[in-house]
């Protein structure tokens, strides 16, 4: 049959127990590895699937959110003006890419997080609702499109992320590098924050990004070092945190920021300590968020955290020198990012000239 293959599948007898379940294809009229086959006519379409190395995890339970995790649901005059001037461009935001729970409220602003290098991560996060597979080629208009979208929406602040590239030489640090050099031709008066990926085993890719003179550089730790084997299995914790501290280094006056989710069974003394990691890296800027889980195939939420111990956690933050610390249940990367560098700003300066005698305000909540 044209187009058509054997699927043998192997179970872990056949390697003596050593390794699990995995799937081969062999060419019709070879011998059968196992009496176990299924046909496959590869001329039938098949369904894209958003997370296909999810698809075979059973479900996790959907928690109901609590009362305090309410958002309002967007459709303003202004959320359609932005949304048709992202069609209009075509972009990508990590709003929408993301399921953010903010996205109401900041497109009402025109505010968006324009996500580059496409729509689709090489990475397979256990919380992210990004697509994951293998994504096409860059796109070399996409930076002026990025700068003419900026511009056209007047924005003062702009936060530019991104997927994973792990499939590109640099990690996409180049294209990063264009975008923000686009934006400062188009809009000189607006300021520049990028959230990166960690860029892992890409030499001289953050070199060329922080080359590129970003007003703020974030990259999310985004768990506790025991719950990376599980939710962020791609990445390294203590290379995401070298990253940070080193961009600090190649830019002693550029601003990081950096954030985590709680809620998925970490303890209080890790995040505490996930803190402590981070002004060692001479991090200014830390945001804790509620993680909420995208679809039943994702990582469960362990707890939801109630407010008050976000509060606590934006206390503590302040108390370990953090310039700014952003921590409540719907906290996001990205939300409020415009007044909060503003307010960031400001913290330095008084950091700076050792006033006593102003409240920089470090705690957002």
């Amino acid at each position: 049959m044209a187009g058509t293959v054997h699927a043998v599948e192997v179970r872990p007898r056949d390697f003596g127990g050593e390794v699990g379940d995995a799937t081969f294809d062999r060419p019709v009229g070879q011998p059968y590895i196992t009496t176990m086959t299924r046909l496959i006519d590869l001329t039938e379409p098949r369904p894209s699937l958003r997370h296909p190395e999810k698809a075979h995890r059973p479900d996790q339970p959907v928690a109901r959110k609590p009362p305090w995790i309410r958002v309002r649901a967007p459709g303003s005059p202004v959320f359609a003006e932005t949304l048709s001037l992202v069609r209009e461009f075509k972009l990508a935001t990590v709003c929408e890419e993301a399921r953010c729970p903010n996205i109401g409220e900041c497109w009402d602003k025109r505010h968006a997080t324009f996500m580059i290098m496409g729509d689709t991560c090489t990475r397979a996060c256990a919380f992210c609702n990004v697509r994951t597979g293998l994504p096409g080629a860059l796109d070399g208009d996409e930076p002026a499109r990025v700068a003419d979208a900026v511009a056209k929406l007047g924005l003062s602040h702009v936060v530019v992320t991104s997927v994973d590239r792990d499939d590109l030489a640099d990690g996409g640090a180049r294209h990063f590098a264009r975008t923000i050099g686009a934006i400062r031709r188009a809009a000189p008066q607006t300021t520049v924050e990028v959230l990166t990926p960690d860029f892992l085993r890409k030499e001289g890719a953050l070199e060329a990004v922080v080359a590129a003179k970003p007003d703020v550089f974030n990259h999310n730790l985004e768990t506790v070092p025991s719950k990376y084997l599980t939710v962020r299995p791609g990445a390294r914790y203590f290379a995401s945190l070298r990253l940070l501290e080193r961009a600090k280094e190649l830019d002693p006056s550029l601003f990081t920021k950096s954030g985590m989710m709680v809620g998925l069974g970490e303890q209080r003394n890790e995040v505490l300590q996930v803190m402590d990691d981070m002004r060692a890296a001479k991090v200014d800027f830390l945001t804790i968020g509620q993680y909420l889980q995208p679809t039943p195939k994702h990582h469960a939420v362990e707890r939801f955290v109630p407010p008050e111990e976000f509060a606590e956690y934006a206390a503590i933050g302040a108390a370990k020198g953090f310039l700014l610390v952003s921590s409540s249940p719907l906290t996001r990367s990205s939300h409020h990012a415009g007044d909060d560098f503003v307010r960031l700003r400001a913290a330095r300066t008084v950091h700076l000239n050792g006033d006593i005698n102003v409240d920089p305000s470090p705690m957002r909540l």
